[in-house]
């Protein structure tokens, strides 16, 4: 069983999607540690309620973004952690952390990674005009979200959607690929060549998902 910690900053959805998907026997994995930066965020006590062990370590209380970093990593270590999933961590990692982490360390984007790094995704997409957005997991490197990808969900804009709706349906795709993705990775089918994801054993749907769709 992959042993995996999950960092969150507040209610943690995804961390509870990531939970469910272990406790269920949709991935091969044990979720050893839920840690936070924040001691009020909702998704501890859902942690504490599935039997998870969680922990805080606040950011305010270090120097420096690396010597908290160094916190974090020590928490993770001594906790038998293999595999850190970010589940809306609003923390910024230094590159020392996330190259000691390296392939070792996963994230969830509500954009088609590389398009609309960063934050307020959804408003840009609707405001730029594209049909067709989604979610992301990759595999984070130093540079803020990028990295290999791992899975993607395409999800259509609507043309009354408002941040709030499209963020609401891409929620719902990122609950089902967070868990996939842990699956796979915990299975061992994921290598990263070249900077890029391979899958063993999988294949893509042929099928092409158009926006606008006329009858």
């Amino acid at each position: 069983m992959l042993k995996v910690g999950i960092l969150i900053s507040g209610r943690g959805s995804n961390m509870q999607a990531l939970i469910e998907a272990a406790a269920g026997g949709r991935a091969p994995a044990e979720i050893a540690l839920v840690l936070s930066n924040r001691p009020d965020a909702g998704g501890l006590a859902a942690a504490e309620a599935a039997g998870i062990a969680t922990a805080v370590i606040r950011h305010g209380d270090f120097d420096s973004r690396e010597t908290f970093d160094e916190a974090l990593h020590a928490r993770l270590i001594e906790a038998g952690v293999e595999l850190v999933c970010l589940a809306g961590f609003m923390r910024l990692l230094s590159a020392g952390f996330v190259n000691k982490w390296h392939n070792r360390l996963i994230n969830i984007h509500p954009s088609l990674l590389p398009a609309f790094k960063g934050l307020d995704v959804h408003e840009r997409a609707i405001e730029a005009g594209v049909r067709i957005t989604g979610c992301t997991v990759h595999y984070v490197r130093a540079e803020m979200d990028t990295g290999p990808i791992i899975a993607q969900a395409a999800v259509p804009i609507l043309a009354d959607d408002t941040g709030n709706t499209l963020a609401a349906r891409i929620l719902a795709q990122e609950h089902v690929i967070y868990p996939l993705a842990l699956r796979l990775i915990a299975e061992g089918r994921v290598r990263v060549v070249n900077e890029r994801v391979l899958v063993n054993g999988t294949t893509a749907d042929p099928g092409v998902l158009v926006s606008p769709a006329v009858d």
